[in-house]
């Protein structure tokens, strides 16, 4: 930690309380430390509730409350398989101690809140790219607006809370509150796009045929969610432990993730029509299903790349549970902190 340089030449033999370092003495000095961790944690509070009240919106008005039926309550089950799956492996793969489950739920549902925001900015950032061709503005659109939002906002779900705690106490923890987060995201993404549509008061037989198709798709789609958010969230865990340099490995993190979900909101809606236009036995459901497995399957041996980096060092260097300790929260200027 950097000191001043009265500081660092007395070495502790004289009193610099509010010369050159700070610590709780005065009933200013308490106050003032009550009001930042009241200011922290009202702004967190604030956040959750915001981001509850457009989902409880959603419900309301969006028709989400579709999701009450149980046919479409299991087709929404169903659509996060795959993406459960892979959030499951990236789980497994996390050498250290495993990661309490209070946890994962918590980063889960907290990016089901924020996926709202996501949104509500895609929303209104979409008109201004509709002016341009479509083979321009769309692309710009994905790379720009939607990866960026959607990346941010899943790793928000996991800044917020795990990173904070002790127990996030290694980098590639980071992949793994990423992939819970990107679950979260998947699952709320895909509940909206299987609801949209039936506010017609479909039922029974009519609910399966309209959202079935809707729900296969979803399930094809809800794994890059997975694995784009795990990535941002090893940048993130590599951030929390490199604290000289934290934003801009975060932000390397989400610029990846960024572009490898604007890549492919992109090629989804070009190389499936080509690969059509190609070969006559091409149907455009295989075509599509083979895009996004190939798709998933090199962002997959991306994310593959760091797991297996970390895991091959860790065994490599030897390190026992014993060995390995809770890391202090770190992540904001802590006025109960002595200086």
């Amino acid at each position: 930690m950097q000191r001043d340089p009265i500081d660092r030449e007395t070495r502790g033999s004289r009193d610099l309380y509010d010369i050159s370092t700070w610590e709780r003495r005065s009933a200013v000095d308490r106050f003032a430390a009550w009001l930042y961790r009241f200011g922290v944690a009202g702004t967190k509070a604030f956040i959750v509730l915001l981001a509850l009240a457009f989902l409880i919106a959603q419900f309301v008005l969006g028709g989400l409350g579709a999701v009450s039926d149980p046919v479409v309550g299991v087709l929404v089950i169903l659509s996060v398989v795959p993406a459960f799956a892979i959030a499951a492996y990236i789980w497994r793969s996390d050498v250290t101690t495993g990661e309490p489950l209070s946890l994962l739920v918590a980063t889960f549902l907290l990016a089901v809140l924020f996926a709202m925001f996501a949104a509500i900015v895609n929303s209104f950032l979409q008109p201004a790219f509709g002016s341009l061709p479509s083979l321009i503005g769309l692309p710009l659109f994905f790379f720009l607006v939607v990866g960026p939002v959607e990346e941010t906002v899943k790793l928000l779900a996991v800044r917020l809370f795990a990173y904070r705690d002790p127990r996030f106490n290694a980098v590639i923890d980071g992949a793994v509150y990423g992939a819970a987060a990107g679950l979260g995201f998947a699952t709320i993404e895909n509940a909206i796009y299987i609801t949209r549509g039936l506010e017609a008061g479909l039922g029974g037989i009519e609910v399966v045929g309209a959202a079935g198709g809707t729900a296969a798709t979803r399930a094809l789609a809800g794994p890059g969610h997975v694995l784009y958010s795990s990535i941002a969230g090893y940048y993130l865990g590599l951030a929390k432990f490199n604290r000289e340099n934290a934003g801009p490995i975060v932000i390397k993190g989400v610029l990846i993730a960024a572009f490898f979900h604007g890549l492919y909101n992109t090629l989804s809606g070009i190389v499936p029509g080509v690969l059509v236009s190609a070969a006559t036995w091409i149907t455009p459901a295989i075509a599509l299903i083979g895009f996004i497995v190939l798709y998933d399957g090199i962002v997959a041996y991306f994310l593959y790349r760091k797991l297996s980096a970390y895991r091959r060092v860790y065994a490599d260097v030897g390190i026992r549970d014993g060995d390995r300790e809770p890391t202090p929260e770190l992540t904001e200027f802590d006025p109960d902190t002595e200086h």
